[in-house]
């Protein structure tokens, strides 16, 4: 493990060098990749041959950060994702793979150098566009409640969500992120969307996207929009827990065939 500086915080970073290509994993909102692997998302446990770079995002895990809104809106992540890959694979493609937050960095990177990416493999896609306004409020209104509140308040809150049958079972766990940021977290996500629907349309890299059902903060109609949109991408939907424990096999193939 090591840590890049980017600005206004340390990225905590590791690199499992099985020679073959480079692979990038991002993790979702207020999660971190050690709580990502609790939840099954850490799709890179199943992959072997393979160059793969999984990272904190600023403000989450063993990354810091500031207590700066600005710092934490998808474009900003966007940033500190291509300085990642500027230093630890200069001038290669990469596969990118990374769920709700994670997946946004990555169409927000693939845009800007869409020359980067071999291949994207897009986990629950968060709300976008016009499911977006609604969950902006719902984050605004989480970081007054940290605040007003405390944590104790938020965590609570958050037990009311409803629960996707494909993460049946999984542990319940708490934001991995210091309560000090959580609402430049929150705020951070509150003014983030994802680019343009015609300007994801031109991004051509291959794409496979997972998603899974009943799950309002990562509706399927961002996944099935995305699909339209994107020039080669395929989607699979998740409704057990047995469809989820196969994804890591889809991130594997999906870097073979890229």
């Amino acid at each position: 493990m090591s840590t890049f500086a980017v600005p206004g915080a340390e990225l905590d970073v590791e690199l499992s060098d099985e020679g073959g290509p480079a692979v990038v994993q991002l993790h979702g909102l207020t999660s971190s990749r050690s709580r990502d692997r609790v939840l099954d998302l850490d799709l890179g446990r199943g992959l072997s041959g393979s160059r793969l770079l999984r990272y904190d995002a600023r403000g989450h895990g063993r990354s810091t950060g500031r207590p700066e809104p600005a710092d934490y809106r998808w474009p900003s992540l966007a940033d500190d994702l291509l300085r990642l890959l500027d230093h630890w694979f200069p001038g290669e493609q990469v596969h990118g793979v990374g769920p709700s937050m994670g997946t946004a960095t990555l169409l927000h990177a693939a845009l800007r150098e869409p020359e980067r990416f071999s291949g994207l493999t897009l986990l629950v896609p968060p709300t976008a566009w016009d499911t977006r306004v609604a969950k902006s409020q719902d984050y605004r209104a989480a970081a007054q409640l940290v605040e007003e509140q405390g944590v104790d308040a938020f965590l609570e809150a958050g037990r009311l969500a409803p629960v996707p049958p494909a993460t049946a079972g999984l542990p319940d766990t708490v934001p991995d992120v210091p309560v000090s940021l959580l609402p430049a977290l929150l705020r951070g996500a509150a003014a983030s969307d994802l680019p343009p629907a015609e300007a994801i349309a031109r991004i051509g890299t291959p794409a496979a996207i997972l998603a899974w059902t009943e799950d309002p903060a990562h509706p399927l109609s961002t996944a099935e929009a995305l699909q339209a949109l994107l020039p080669s991408a395929t989607l699979q939907v998740a409704g057990s827990r047995s469809d989820l424990d196969a994804w890591p096999a889809v991130l594997a193939a999906n870097v073979a065939a890229h």
